[in-house]
């Protein structure tokens, strides 16, 4: 049985070949705290196996990420200059190879469901293939495997470290923006877990007017909007403005209908999704990777959009959950 804890430790392997490289690399001019970085989050991932089954203490782990931040927030992580393909060179191969060039991304997906949907089905000496409820974080796992042979394959590259290599300048583009979405991932389970869901119900009960539907409904979805924008994720804003208002005073109380009020609410968490650096992976490392002069140029285009969705959400849910 293939386990999803193996996938992690391959995710944490190359974190770790990609560190050791950055290590060496002259170019960068931040490269032993850039090395660093990228060596100790790969050696996270093994070392939180050893946490989970409860054979090493978690204090070790929590000390690393905290090293992490350090670095990513005194802006120590740098960029270097992986041996990769130029600009000119990357638009002749694109001419030369057009439409092709999305085999590999198409990949992906495919092999990822096939992996979800059809493996379960089949026994392997009795026993499942893919471990029982991963099969599709292991699916995009074997996906992505599939996928980088598949590209060596289009491009006709014999040489495994040429993708290692062009990956590290992704990574590098990226920068300590990868990690946020996980951090604040936590970060929203923390507050859950503190109650803080809780707090903004009491206070919303002394600052909400008995019985005004519309104030309510705007609460929610500003709330929603507001956490999101605070903690880069609207799941992470989910349980806390449910657990306050969403659910005892626009369900139980106003007697709204509970898909609608949720689903709509989640729909006013994106908004804010649109607005914030926070939610890095949606618009902090698209500029990186596009090479933007203004990093926060999708936020500044996205911005309006994400205001009238918000309104127009608050709208829906009033005429329509209720």
């Amino acid at each position: 049985m293939i386990k999803a804890e193996w996938f992690y430790w391959l995710v944490g392997a190359v974190f770790i070949v990609m560190g050791l490289q950055t290590l060496l690399d002259r170019s960068n001019a931040k490269r032993y705290t850039s090395g660093t970085f990228w060596t100790l989050l790969g050696a996270t991932f093994f070392y939180s196996s050893w946490v989970v089954d409860k054979s090493a203490p978690a204090e070790p782990l929590g000390i690393a990420v905290l090293i992490l931040i350090c670095l990513g927030g005194f802006n120590l992580v740098g960029k270097g200059t992986p041996r990769t393909t130029g600009e000119k060179q990357r638009t002749e191969l694109a001419k030369r190879f057009g439409n092709k060039l999305f085999i590999p991304a198409l990949t992906i997906p495919v092999v990822a469901v096939l992996c979800a949907v059809v493996v379960p089905k089949f026994h392997f000496g009795g026993h499942v293939i893919f471990e029982k409820g991963n099969e599709t974080i292991l699916g995009l796992g074997v996906g992505a495997i599939v996928a980088l042979g598949v590209g060596m394959w289009v491009l006709r590259e014999p040489r495994v470290s040429v993708p290692i290599h062009a990956g590290r300048g992704l990574l590098e583009s990226m920068g300590w923006a990868l990690l946020l979405p996980q951090l604040l991932a936590v970060l929203g389970a923390i507050f859950q877990a503190a109650g803080v869901g809780t707090q903004v119900g009491k206070v919303t009960e002394k600052i909400l007017p008995n019985g005004q539907l519309l104030a309510a409904v705007a609460l929610y979805c500003v709330g929603m909007f507001v956490f999101t924008v605070i903690m880069g994720n609207a799941f992470a804003a989910f349980p806390v403005m449910t657990a306050a208002v969403g659910w005892p005073v626009l369900v139980q109380h106003l007697h709204g209908n509970a898909p609608a009020v949720m689903a709509v609410g989640m729909l006013a968490g994106f908004c804010g999704t649109l607005c914030t650096p926070m939610a890095a992976n949606f618009n902090l490392v698209p500029a990186a990777l596009l090479e933007l002069k203004d990093q926060y140029g999708p936020i500044k285009v996205q911005a309006p959009t994400g205001f009238i969705l918000l309104a127009c959400n608050i709208l829906i849910i009033y005429f329509f959950a209720f």
